[in-house]
């Protein structure tokens, strides 16, 4: 079994951890704070150096697999696409007016798409076709 470490307490507890720290002057906490800080940066520095060795080692071995295959690292990449990048769909412009319709003087146009115009539907209403007010080209 392994022995267990004094910091195993207060790892594994927030409360323990607390309670301890109460004993303890708040210089005495500063102080442990900062040698804790000490101690993780030094544990990250050398957890990144391991790390990069690895990823060097790693690097040496692909590269002398591609020199046993005869392969170099752009036969590895993707060929690139056909086609490239979809078009743009062109910007439609403004549809020409369908219906023409005249009410007390003033001109009303209508393209026949969407929600029929009150001034169109009140016509329609009245028992007038779409037909009567069509614009003749």
């Amino acid at each position: 079994m392994a022995k267990a470490s004094a910091f195993d307490i207060y790892v594994k507890s927030k409360a323990k951890a607390k309670a301890e720290a109460k004993r303890l002057a708040l210089h005495e906490v500063d102080k442990l704070i900062g040698i804790l800080q000490s101690v993780k940066s030094e544990l990250e520095q050398k957890e990144a150096e391991k790390a990069e060795k690895e990823k060097q080692a790693n690097i040496e071995r692909i590269q002398a697999l591609l020199a046993q295959s005869g392969l170099t690292p752009e036969d590895l990449s993707p060929s690139p696409k056909r086609g490239g990048k979809k078009a743009k769909s062109k910007a439609r412009g403004a549809v020409a007016p369908k219906y023409r319709l005249v009410v007390n003087g003033e001109e009303y146009l209508w393209t026949g798409r969407g929600r029929t115009p009150k001034v169109f539907q009140e016509y329609f209403d009245a028992g007038n076709s779409r037909e009567s007010c069509e614009i003749s080209n």
